[in-house]
Order: C-alpha cells, then structure tokens, then sequence
C-alpha cells in the first residue's frame, strides 16, 4: 500500500492546483448541463465570453471555494480504494475485477462524503443563470431558492445564506438532494475508470518498446480510461446535476 503521510499533502497540493485550472471548465459544464435547449448559452466559448463580460473572472469561479472541500472526500476516496483493493489482493481475484470493485467503494464512500459541499456548490454555479434567450433582460434567472439577487452580499455570505435556505426548504436531506442519482453517475464511472485504467495500462506496457517511460503510459492509460467512461456515464451526470 502507498505511504500515505507522502500522499495526501501532495494529493491536497495537487488537487487543489488542478482544480484552481479547471473549474472554469467545471462550472461552464454545469450551467450548460441544467439549461434547456441552449437557452443561455450555444456552447463553451460563449458562455465563457459571456460569464467573463457580465462578472469578469470571478464569475468564472462561483462556487470554487466550496468546491474545495471535494478535496476532503478524495482522501476518503483514495484510502477507501487502497483498503479495498488491500482485502481483495488476499484472494485470486483477477486485477481488473479488483480495480472494478475498489473504485465503486471508493466512489461510493467519496460520494457519501462530498454530496452536501456539492449540491451548495451547484446551486452557487447555476445561480442568476438566465432562463430563456441570453439576450432579452426580461427573462427570469434561475433562482430555485428564492434569495434576493438584488441585494449586495459578499461570496461568503452567500455561501451562508444557500446552506441556510437549503436546510430551511428541505431540512437536513436536502443537503442529499440527488444522492440516488449522484452514486448512480459516479459508482459506474469511478468503477469503470479504474477497471479501463488497468486493462489500457496492461495493454500498453505490453505494445510500447521498453523505453517508453511508464508514467507517460499510466497517463495515457488514465487518460482513455476517463475519455470511456465519460462517454458512457455523462447522461447519468446531467440527470445528477438537474436533480441537485
């Protein structure tokens, strides 16, 4: 099993540097996600252009804080993984069912963890996002909370003001809203990834000359196993991201 004292404050380094690039990407996905028929947006460039011309990079990054607390749940993610996989390697039990079943635990308790910091998050991205034609003003704005858009708060407080309005709505479970559909989109994926990640690897150690750097190989091994599945589960994800 890995060092763990090693792991994790890289990890957390890691994560948070990688979120820091992509959650632009991640939050443009979203808003696209829970819009209708491109309402607001045709596509990544314009609503990119058009987030960065209303709210300048900022805009770009609502909701990031609270994001990272997804961070948290990789740790569990991780130590979930190893454990698993740690039990099953006692058994005959061929390496990519182990990786199969390690990543839907993993992704199981990972998703356990982080679904609450989530559904604020979401609620946080598609907030103000604008129902109808982008360009006609009159149109309402999502705003499945009821708060008041009009009066100036601060990121914090309104990050406050989502939890308290969720709990206040829904009480506790609805900070699970869409638990059912999150452990449906992401067990699948999580299960998969790791199972595609280990037969790719497998298959290009043993196609690629012997000087070829078996990081680069892992990478490219992570990199078809995440392009597979996310063709295979990105249907359930858009069922997720409107149920939270």
């Amino acid at each position: 099993m890995m060092d763990k004292s090693k792991f994790f404050p890289l990890y957390s380094l890691s994560g948070f540097t990688v979120r820091c690039a992509l959650y632009p990407l991640t939050l443009i996905k979203t808003q696209i996600q829970v819009q209708r028929k491109r309402d607001a947006y045709k596509g990544v460039y314009d609503a990119i252009s058009k987030i960065y011309a209303n709210e300048g990079v900022s805009g770009l990054y609502r909701g990031f804080w609270m994001s990272n607390f997804q961070i948290i749940s990789g740790v569990f993610y991780i130590t979930t993984y190893e454990g698993v996989r740690h039990e099953l390697g006692k058994h005959e039990i061929n390496p990519r069912l182990k990786s199969f079943i390690a990543g839907g635990c993993a992704s199981l308790v990972g998703q356990t963890v982080i679904v609450p910091f989530d559904v604020l998050s979401q609620h946080l991205m598609v907030l103000g996002l604008v129902k109808g034609s982008a360009e006609n003003t009159r149109n309402p704005k999502l705003n499945p909370l009821g708060l008041d858009l009009e009066q100036p708060m601060s990121r914090v407080a309104l990050a406050k003001e989502v939890a308290a309005r969720v709990y206040r709505l829904h009480g506790v479970l609805g900070y699970y809203r869409g638990y059912t559909a999150s452990l449906a989109a992401y067990v699948p994926n999580s299960a998969l990834w790791w199972a595609l990640y280990t037969a790719y690897q497998d298959e290009l150690f043993k196609i690629s000359p012997s000087w070829v750097s078996h990081l680069f190989l892992q990478c490219v091994a992570g990199t078809l196993g995440g392009f597979t599945t996310t063709i295979l589960t990105n249907p359930l994800d858009i069922v997720r991201a409107r149920l939270q």
